[in-house]
């Protein structure tokens, strides 16, 4: 073989190895985009806060914190689309499971909104976001979850017994429901909030609503 040939041969297959490797590069690269979750078990929502027609084939879990600033911005970005594209729909419902990553703070919350949804399921989702939206804009480590403020926003609600709210804050009333939500977060290995879940797939970007709509689509066909 000519010295042109055996450079012309080499040529070829340097040229070949590069086109395979942009060529596995496209691939890996395509997947990881088309990939917007991470598949774990169906989530058992029993004795869970429940929006929505509670037959809905589609379940959204989030997995949130009331201290928590992001869990605050989804539920005014994303959660609001949710509602108006598929909860009203009657084709997805939604629940909450309470995290309690900022430790007093957010069991002290939880312990609140779990003894609304006992005593007061019919207001719970709307004490649910009097929550969130008493989160201060600025300096989110400062202290506000205190059983004086969680009063003062009861206060808005007529239907919320102030002194019953009060002792079960004081006695830790519902912390069997509590520590029910922290046992189910661990078990399920949450540790970022807000977490959400749906049907058992985990949403990696859970401020990503074209990816979120991506796998509620997936599902409801399967359900057909």
């Amino acid at each position: 073989m000519s010295k042109n040939k055996n450079v012309n041969m080499k040529f070829v297959v340097a040229i070949t190895l590069v086109v395979a490797v942009i060529l596995v590069a496209v691939v890996v690269f395509s997947n990881k985009q088309e990939s917007t979750s991470t598949e774990v078990k169906q989530i058992d929502i029993t004795g869970q806060p429940i929006l929505g027609k509670k037959d809905a084939p589609v379940t959204i879990v989030e997995f949130g914190d009331f201290k928590c600033p992001a869990c605050k911005s989804w539920g005014e970005v994303i959660y609001p689309k949710l509602v108006s594209d598929y909860i009203e729909a009657g084709t997805v419902k939604f629940s909450f499971v309470n995290v309690l990553f900022h430790g007093k703070e957010s069991t002290l919350g939880s312990i609140a909104a779990e003894s609304v949804l006992e005593r007061n399921p019919n207001v719970y989702w709307d004490f649910h976001q009097a929550l969130f939206d008493a989160q201060p804009a600025e300096n989110h480590h400062a202290q506000w979850i205190t059983l004086e403020s969680i009063l003062e926003i009861a206060s808005g609600f007529p239907e919320i017994d102030q002194t019953r709210l009060k002792e079960d804050m004081e006695q830790q009333a519902t912390m069997d429901r509590v520590k029910h939500d922290d046992d189910l977060v661990k078990e399920i290995g949450v540790s970022l909030t807000p977490t959400i879940i749906i049907n058992g797939n985990i949403i990696e970007d859970p401020f990503d609503y074209e990816g979120i709509k991506t796998v509620i689509e997936k599902e409801l066909k399967d359900q057909n």
